[in-house]
C-alpha cells in the first residue's frame, strides 16, 4: 500500500513551493511576535496574490465569508448585551466568583463546552470575550489565563454532536456520498467528543499553570495610574442590595479600596465584608479611573448628580484637564457653576498625583487638576475644544448599562439561538437579525455598534480564509497528506488512525478546519478501506482531528479571536496547544477502538 500510494504522490508544484514558503514565512513572523496576525496574514496573502497562486476572487473569498459576516454581527450582538448591562447579569449569575485560576477555568469551560455542543463555535466565543475580559478583571484574574481555554473548550464542544461544528457535517456527507447507505446520528460523536471534552478540560486545569504564560503583565504596566476618591450611593434596583460587601464582590475589585460606609447619618470607616447592602447607602472610594468604572455596572450612581442629571438615558464618564488660563481655575466647583454652565457633574477630581478628598463643592479647581465628570454625549463634541479645557477625553467603557433594557438584551440571543437551533433560519440571517434588534431596540447606539466591530480579528479570520485558498488550489496540502499517510499505512489500523489524526491535525492547523476535512477525507477512506478498517470510526476520527485545531493560532477562527484581547504570541499555543492535541487524540484514538474496532 505504501509502495502505491508513493507512486501516486506527485511533486509539488512551483506554486505550491510558493505557498508552503509563504505558510511558513507567515508561522515564524507570528512565532517571534513581528507583527499581529492580521498585517501577517494579510501580507501573506499580498504574497500569494503576486506569485499568482491565488487570484483576486480567492484571495478575498473570506472578505465576503458568511463566517466574518456572522463573526461581525455577533460583536454587535454581544456589546447590546453588554450595554445593557446583561453579561455582568450573565457573569454573576453563571460564573459566580472564584477563588483560583484553575476554579475559574473549570466554571467557564464546562458550560462554554456544553453550549458549544449545539450551537456555532464563533458566536458562542464572540458573547464571551468581553464577558470573560470584564470577569477575569473583577476576579484580579490575568484575562491570558482564560481567553484561550476559552477558545479550546468551544472547539472541544463543537466534537459533542454532529451539528456542533460544520466541519463534522462536512465530513458525514463525504461519508455518505461514499456509501449511501451510511448514516450519522446527532450523538454518534459523542462517543469520542465527549470524553475528549472532558479530559481536555481536565488537561487545561491542571497544567495551564505551567504551560500558558501570563501575557497581561505589560499591558496592565501601561494602564492610566490616576486616582480619584469619590462617593457612590446604591441606587434603586441595584443588584447589591441584599447582598454582602463580600458577596457584592466590592472588597475585591482591582485597585479600588472601599473605605467608608454611610448610612442614616452613621458613618462606618471600617467596613466589614458581611455588611448587608441597602438601597441609599453612601460608599467612598478610593482607586484607579479603570476600577471605578466597574461601580457603575453595579447601579451606583455618584452623588453629585442631581434628579435632572440622572434622568438622563444615556451619560458616560468623561476626564478633563483644566487649562492654564481657565475661567475655572481659582474658583471653587460651587462658585463656578460648573453643573448649570456645562450640564455635567463633577464626580471627582485628581490634582499631580494626589487624589483630593474634600468634599467636591468645596475644592477649589487649579491648572492641571483633572476632572472626572459625569456628561452627556454632547459634552464631547461640544467642549473638546474649549479653552477652558486642556484635553479632554471619555472614560473608555463608562456610559452607564441600560439596566432596564437588559432583559430584552438577554431575550434576543436566546432567540437567535433557538431559532438556529431549531434550524429555522441559518446562524448568519438569525445573527443580522439579532444584531439589527439590539439596535431597533435601543439596547445600543450606532455608535457603541460601529466601536464594537474588532476590525483586527475581523480582517485577519478573513485572510486565513484566503491563505487556506492557496494551499487548497496549489495542491501543496493534499500533497503533504498523502505523503505523510504513506508512510504509516502499513503501520497496522491503530497506527494508520494515528497518522491519519495527527496529519488532519496538522492540516487544520494551517489551512481551515472545513478544508481539512475536506482534503484528508477521501484519503483517510481509501487508506482505511485498503487496510479493512470501517468507515465509521475513520469518518469520526476525521471530524475530531479537523475539528480540534489548538497548537496555532490561525487554524480556527475562535483562536484568533482571543489572540489579540489575550496579548498572545504565537508559541503560546504551542506551548499549550501541541500537549493538548496530544492528549484528546490518545483519548479520541481509545475511545474509537474501544467502541468500533
Amino acid at each position: 500500500m505504501a509502495r502505491v500510494l508513493s507512486t501516486l504522490v506527485p511533486l509539488l508544484s512551483a506554486d505550491g513551493y510558493i505557498a508552503v514558503a509563504v505558510t511558513i514565512g507567515m508561522m515564524a513572523l507570528m512565532m517571534f511576535n513581528v507583527a499581529g496576525p492580521d498585517l501577517v496574514l494579510v501580507a501573506g496573502l499580498t504574497a500569494l496574490l503576486a506569485t499568482g497562486v491565488v487570484n483576486p476572487a480567492e484571495a478575498f473569498v473570506g472578505f465576503s465569508s458568511p463566517a466574518v459576516i456572522t463573526i461581525a454581527a455577533m460583536f454587535v450582538v454581544a456589546a447590546g448585551v453588554r450595554e445593557t448591562g446583561g453579561l455582568d447579569l450573565l457573569a454573576r449569575r453563571v460564573l459566580g466568583r472564584p477563588q483560583s485560576v484553575a476554579v475559574a477555568q473549570l466554571k467557564m469551560m464546562l458550560p462554554v463546552g456544553a453550549m458549544s455542543a449545539f450551537l456555532n463555535n464563533t458566536p458562542v466565543v464572540a458573547m464571551f470575550v468581553p464577558l470573560i475580559s470584564d470577569w477575569s478583571r473583577r476576579a484580579k484574574m490575568s484575562t491570558s489565563l482564560l481567553l484561550m481555554p476559552l477558545s479550546y473548550a468551544a472547539i472541544l464542544g463543537g466534537t459533542c454532536t454532529l451539528i456542533g461544528t460544520s466541519t463534522n457535517l462536512v465530513v458525514a456527507g463525504m461519508a455518505r456520498a461514499r456509501n449511501p447507505e451510511l448514516e450519522f446520528g446527532l450523538f454518534d460523536i459523542t462517543w469520542l467528543g465527549l470524553p475528549a471534552l472532558v479530559a481536555g478540560t481536565t488537561f487545561v486545569v491542571v497544567t495551564s499553570r505551567w504551560l500558558l504564560k501570563d501575557r497581561q503583565g505589560a499591558v496592565e504596566s501601561l494602564r492610566d495610574a490616576r486616582e480619584y476618591t469619590l462617593a457612590m450611593r446604591v441606587a434603586p434596583g441595584s443588584p447589591v442590595i441584599g447582598q454582602t460587601i463580600e458577596d457584592a464582590g466590592l472588597r475585591s475589585l482591582s485597585n479600588l479600596f472601599l473605605f467608608e460606609l454611610e448610612r442614616d447619618g452613621e458613618v462606618r470607616t471600617a467596613v466589614g465584608p458581611d455588611v448587608v447592602m441597602r438601597e441609599g447607602d453612601l460608599l467612598w472610594f478610593t482607586g484607579q479611573i479603570d476600577s471605578v468604572v466597574d461601580l457603575r455596572k453595579m447601579r451606583l450612581v455618584s452623588v453629585e448628580l442631581d434628579e435632572e442629571l440622572l434622568a438622563r438615558p444615556v451619560s458616560s464618564w468623561v476626564e478633563a484637564v483644566v487649562a492654564a488660563r481657565s475661567p475655572l481655575a481659582g474658583r471653587s466647583v460651587k462658585e463656578s457653576r460648573f453643573r448649570t454652565e456645562y450640564f455635567a457633574a463633577i464626580v471627582a477630581v485628581h490634582r499631580q498625583g494626589e487624589r483630593v478628598t474634600r468634599k467636591v463643592g468645596d475644592i477649589v479647581l487649579r491648572a492641571g487638576d483633572v476632572l472626572l465628570l459625569e456628561a452627556p454625549p454632547r459634552f464631547m463634541r461640544n467642549h473638546q475644544h474649549d479653552p477652558a479645557f486642556a484635553l479632554v477625553a471619555e472614560v473608555e467603557g463608562s456610559t452607564a448599562p441600560r439596566h432596564d433594557k437588559a432583559w430584552i438584551a438577554i431575550s434576543i440571543v436566546i432567540a437567535m439561538v433557538v431559532v438556529n437551533t431549531l434550524e429555522l433560519l441559518p446562524l448568519i440571517t438569525a445573527s443580522l437579525l439579532a444584531a439589527g434588534l439590539m439596535l431597533a431596540t435601543r439596547c445600543l447606539n450606532g455608535a457603541q455598534a460601529r466601536r464594537s466591530l474588532e476590525l483586527r480579528v475581523l480582517i485577519a479570520v478573513a485572510a486565513a480564509f484566503g491563505v487556506g485558498v492557496g494551499l487548497d488550489e496549489s495542491g501543496a496540502a493534499a500533497v503533504l497528506a498523502e505523503r505523510v499517510v504513506s508512510f504509516a499505512s502499513g503501520s497496522g489500523a491503530l497506527g494508520l488512525l494515528a497518522a491519519l489524526y495527527a496529519t488532519t491535525a496538522v492540516l487544520a492547523g494551517v489551512v481551515s478546519t472545513t478544508a481539512a476535512a475536506a482534503l484528508m477525507f477521501p484519503i483517510a477512506a481509501s487508506a482505511a478501506e485498503a487496510s479493512q478498517i470501517p468507515l465509521v470510526p475513520t469518518a469520526l476520527l476525521i471530524m475530531v482531528a479537523a475539528s480540534t485545531s489548538f497548537s496555532t493560532p490561525i487554524g480556527y477562527q475562535t483562536n484568533l479571536m482571543v489572540y489579540g484581547p489575550g496579548g498572545y504570541r504565537y508559541t503560546d499555543f504551542m506551548r499549550l496547544g501541541v500537549p493538548m492535541q496530544i492528549v484528546v487524540g490518545i483519548v479520541a484514538l481509545t475511545m474509537a477502538k474501544l467502541v468500533y474496532l
